[in-house]
Formats: structure tokens, C-alpha cells, sequence
């Protein structure tokens, strides 16, 4: 009997290890649901596919040692993902489509702590601005700069004060644009700089309409906002029900991001898990989830794929141009970062009745 119960144990571990399962942490909403069901039919692998909406949940996912075979860091926890040797370096010759990713996104990786070597770009987007030409223009009174000057100068800014004008509630996206746009990096300044540099953004904070992440896309939809610091998910969302809106990369540059595919050092199969990425970075499946998502297809600039998306969608793909204008999002150490959201409170705290 004992060897009976012994030989239905084995047969039921042998089955299970026959199954081949990969366990995916994605965000939420950045998938087309159709290419992971293509995955799993055509492979026979079962995708346990999870989603998070903040960064901290792959965090902790990884600290517990939680099972993974594959996740999608964004490019600020790289640095420290790496550092503490949680993710595998990957071994590219392993990805047939490899070829196809964009040469300036794997730059942008490789700036930050050679992350090219570990993560593979999946899907990017960038902050910028969104205009409604035809109000902004009346109410400023004349053709606009392509600038953040906008939104940055105060003159400006008033100006357009009476036809809507928005920032995002984001502190490390807003400072660094605030600086870049004076020609500085955020990074470069100590604690007390920081606070010091930003003082006229209290004045600005006092006139705009909307200091939020999500009511703004409603207000520049319906055209209670004229000129908006935004996401580019969000301008598309906007956009789509009011297309007289256009998005735009502004000369002095804009912020991007980049959520890319990764191995976990702890993952129980990387072999399953360099198949999967593979399929994903295949151009008719990158264009795919790029479309589900609204989000930057991380293509090369040059693909056919994307020319078709330029087509279909002309502010879901960035001119060459523009690319050039683009930079990453810095890092702060804990007390840059400290001293920043001490400021910010005092500028959502100078917006209170």
C-alpha cells in the first residue's frame, strides 16, 4: 500500500514537472491580451501572468524571492536591481529578434549602469505637452514656442491662465523638467539648491487649473484646459475623444522612461523565459501591445512596423528629430528626493482655498 501511495505521489510530481509553466509581473494594462493567448497556444507554455501598478510591488515581489521568471522593472530601479544582483545578465544571441529593438533605447539603457546587459526595452513613453492650438492661441494671442516656456515662465503661463493651463502631480518628473528646461540637470543640485531653484514654481502652481494625474485628461478632452504637462498615454487617451489636441516634444527636450523585460537571477525558467521575450520583441507582436497599451513601440525608428503605426497613430511615434531631444528621467539620492517632496508639499499646500 505504502508503495502504491509512492508511485501515485511520483507520477502526480512527474506531471506537474511535465507542465511547462512561466510565471510573468507585468503592469497592468501593457499587454494585448490576444498575443499572450497566441503565446501559450502555440508553445503549449501556461503563462501565470500577474500585474502591478506600482513600481514598489515588483519591489517587494522580488524581495520575498517570490517564484518570477520574468519582469518588467522601469528604468529607475534598475541601478538597484542590479546592484543587489536580482536580475540575471541576459544572453542576447539567445533572442532571434534581438535585432529589432531601437539602438537608441539600448544607449539609454546602457547609460544607467550598463542595464543593457540585463533588461530588454519592452515599452517606453515620454512627459510632454499637450496644446489645444486653437484656444491656447487666442488666449496667448499669436503662434506658440514649441518650448516648456509655457508652462515654466510665469508671464507665460498667466497668460494662458484663462483658457486652462495643468501640471502633473508628479515632484521628480516636474523638478527635473523644471531644470532641464533652464538647461540644468535636477541631479546636480544638493538638497537646499533644489528647494532654492524651484521657488517660482509656487507662483505658477498658484494659476494653474489642474495639478493632478488623472482629472487633467477629462479637463483637456473636453476643453477646459489649453496647454497640459502630460503623459503620453494620457495625451492619446485625451486626444482621442478631442482631436484638435496634438502632443509635443518641446525644443528644450522631454522626459522619458523605459519599462523593459527582465530575468530574475532566482527564476526557475530562464529557458521559458528568453522564449517568451523573443516572441514579444517579434515586430508584429511589439506593434500589437504598443497599440493596447498607447504607449512608445520599442521598434527601431527605421522599422516598417512603425511606419505603420506613424500612419495609423502620428503622436504614437516620435520624428527623429524629437528622439534627439529626449532624455532620462535622473536619479536622487534619499536626500535630494527628501528635500523635493518637502517643496512639493508647499506647492500643493500654496494651491489650498
Amino acid at each position: 500500500m505504502r508503495l502504491l501511495a509512492c508511485l501515485v505521489m511520483l507520477l502526480l510530481a512527474l506531471e506537474a514537472r511535465a507542465e511547462d509553466v512561466l510565471r510573468v509581473l507585468n503592469w497592468k494594462n501593457y499587454i494585448e491580451p490576444q498575443v499572450l493567448a497566441d503565446f501559450q497556444k502555440q508553445t503549449g507554455i501556461r503563462v501565470e501572468y500577474q500585474t502591478m501598478t506600482a513600481a514598489e510591488e515588483l519591489d517587494a515581489a522580488l524581495g520575498r524571492g517570490q517564484p518570477l521568471d520574468i519582469v518588467v522593472p522601469s528604468h529607475f530601479q534598475l541601478s538597484r536591481l542590479i546592484r543587489g544582483g536580482q536580475l540575471a545578465a541576459l544572453d542576447t544571441g539567445r533572442l532571434s529578434h534581438y535585432r529589432s529593438v531601437d539602438s537608441g533605447l539600448l544607449a539609454m539603457l546602457a547609460g544607467i549602469d550598463s542595464a543593457n546587459r540585463y533588461a530588454v526595452p519592452y515599452l517606453w513613453g515620454s512627459v510632454g505637452l499637450v496644446v489645444n492650438p486653437g484656444l491656447a492661441e487666442a488666449a496667448y494671442g499669436g503662434p506658440l514656442p514649441n518650448s516648456w516656456s509655457l508652462l515654466f515662465d510665469e508671464r507665460q503661463a498667466s497668460r494662458l491662465a484663462a483658457c486652462g493651463v495643468g501640471l502633473l502631480d508628479a515632484p521628480e518628473e516636474t523638478a527635473s523638467l523644471w531644470f532641464n528646461y533652464r538647461g540644468r540637470s535636477l541631479s546636480l543640485y544638493g538638497a537646499r539648491q533644489i528647494e532654492r531653484n524651484l521657488q517660482p514654481l509656487l507662483g505658477i502652481a498658484r494659476t494653474v487649473r489642474h495639478l493632478d494625474n488623472d482629472a487633467y485628461i477629462d479637463a483637456l478632452a473636453d476643453g477646459r484646459l489649453c496647454v497640459a504637462m502630460a503623459w503620453i498615454g494620457h495625451a492619446l487617451t485625451a486626444s482621442a475623444r478631442n482631436p484638435a489636441l496634438s502632443y509635443r516634444i518641446p525644443d528644450e527636450g522631454a522626459m522619458v522612461f523605459i519599462d523593459s523585460l527582465a530575468i530574475p537571477s532566482n527564476a526557475e525558467r530562464p529557458d521559458l523565459a528568453y522564449r517568451f521575450i523573443d516572441y514579444l520583441l517579434e515586430p508584429r507582436n511589439a506593434l500589437a501591445d504598443a497599440r493596447a497599451s498607447q504607449f512608445y513601440s520599442p521598434l527601431a525608428a527605421d522599422s516598417p512596423e512603425l511606419a505603420e503605426l506613424a500612419r495609423e497613430r502620428p503622436m504614437q511615434v516620435l520624428k527623429s528629430d524629437e528622439r534627439r531631444r529626449l532624455y532620462v528621467l535622473e536619479r536622487l539620492s534619499v536626500e535630494q528626493k527628501a528635500a523635493l517632496d518637502a517643496f512639493w508639499a508647499k506647492v500643493k499646500a500654496s494651491r489650498a482655498p
